[in-house]
């Protein structure tokens, strides 16, 4: 019989719930345990916060996780791939240790994928020629170079398998792409060689499925209603093969619904070209992934193709660009509603008397509570 991987993944962003990835370490068998905390936006929080203070910068979220779930991981030998380390992962390796130190556990391998921090280099890269323009408006990084606070490119699944390689039990990164949390490993496991497209792209798509926890297991899925006991929704779990296939599925027992429909949903999130979803490890054709039921809450999935790598990397960047400021009033009485429009036409006014003004889609007024939004 073919050797199975499980990996499950216990955060599909920062500040999921606490309790996922505990569950998925007590109720099933698990290999690996992926977290995934950094969505487009995380980072700019987190250079903020470093900004203040220089030993912040990640998710503090992990480390309130690992105080309870440490002993566990150990006892049970299930390797953890996380981006938890954020823009500083050296400082939440130093957080892990300190933690393992005060549960008394000691000997925790814990390795740290470096090398996505550009800004560093961002002055370098612009003499040398590299115009880091926006994707989709083609405006080069130059133009805000003063008002830059991060730079940031996406790595791929090498560096977490070459960590897992060297008996890392704990693999800290900044910003790699969701999917290495799952390929990384599968990489590991099974010895894909960097060439192997269709394999890679496998573990790709799996990676991808899984990458926002319980969307996968009945969390976004549109007919929600079919969706039982979702207050107690278990977390996805991929059992995978050497060749690429896998099952989703998630432990027994627990809440949610996974099915063809929930992971076609998943599948097609923020999928983009689905004939060319590029990664720093191959690009991978989503339209080739067959599925197909296989038992209660089981979907096998299969058939993956997928095609060489690019010669180059996706880079996140934030920049300074002005505030946003909201406020709120609370307002009762008769003809509250009026009221409420008056006090809005009121602050609006005032703030272009005194020579603030904003384009009509830069603002916005809600009253919240009255059905104002679906009038009549």
């Amino acid at each position: 019989m073919d050797r199975i991987v499980r990996i499950g993944n216990g955060q599909g962003f920062w500040g999921d719930s606490i309790d996922a990835p505990l569950e998925l370490l007590t109720r099933g068998p698990l290999d690996y345990l992926g977290l995934d905390y950094l969505a487009e936006v995380t980072l700019s929080i987190m250079m903020r916060q470093r900004l203040r203070d220089p030993h912040k910068g990640f998710a503090a979220d992990f480390i309130t996780l690992l105080r309870r779930a440490l002993p566990v991981i150990v006892e049970r030998g299930v390797k953890v791939v996380t981006n938890a380390g954020g823009l500083n992962p050296a400082a939440c390796r130093d957080e892990v240790l300190r933690v393992a130190r005060q549960l008394g556990i000691s000997g925790l391998r814990v390795g740290v994928v470096e090398g996505d921090d550009l800004l560093p280099h961002v002055d370098e890269l612009l003499a040398a020629g590299c115009r880091l323009e926006h994707m989709e408006t083609k405006r080069p990084l130059a133009d805000e170079r003063a008002k830059v606070l991060s730079v940031n490119a996406y790595l791929g699944a090498r560096p977490v398998a070459e960590a897992l390689r060297q008996s890392a039990e704990i693999v800290l990164a900044g910003r790699i792409t969701d999917t290495s949390l799952a390929l990384g490993p599968l990489v590991r496991e099974f010895g894909w060689a960097e060439d192997a497209w269709d394999l890679l792209a496998a573990g790709t798509i799996a990676g991808h499925i899984i990458e926002c926890g319980a969307q996968a297991t009945g969390g976004n899925f549109t007919r929600w209603w079919e969706v039982p006991e979702l207050w107690d929704v278990g977390y996805p779990v991929l059992e995978c093969a050497t060749d690429g296939s896998f099952v989703v599925t998630k432990h027994a027992g627990t809440g949610g619904l996974v099915s063809t429909s929930t992971v076609a949903e998943q599948l097609v999130y923020e999928m983009g070209d689905p004939h060319a979803y590029i990664t720093p490890d191959c690009v991978a054709d989503f339209g080739s992934a067959r599925l197909a039921a296989d038992g209660d809450n089981r979907v096998r999935v299969s058939g993956i193709q997928g095609g060489p790598k690019t010669e180059y990397y996706k880079v996140s960047a934030s920049y300074r660009a002005g505030w946003k400021a909201s406020g709120q009033l609370t307002v009762s009485g008769p003809r509250a509603v009026d009221k409420a429009r008056l006090a809005a036409e009121i602050v609006w006014k005032r703030l272009a008397r005194a020579g603030v003004r904003f384009p009509d889609e830069d603002r916005v007024t809600e009253l919240l509570g009255t059905g104002a939004c679906h009038p009549g």
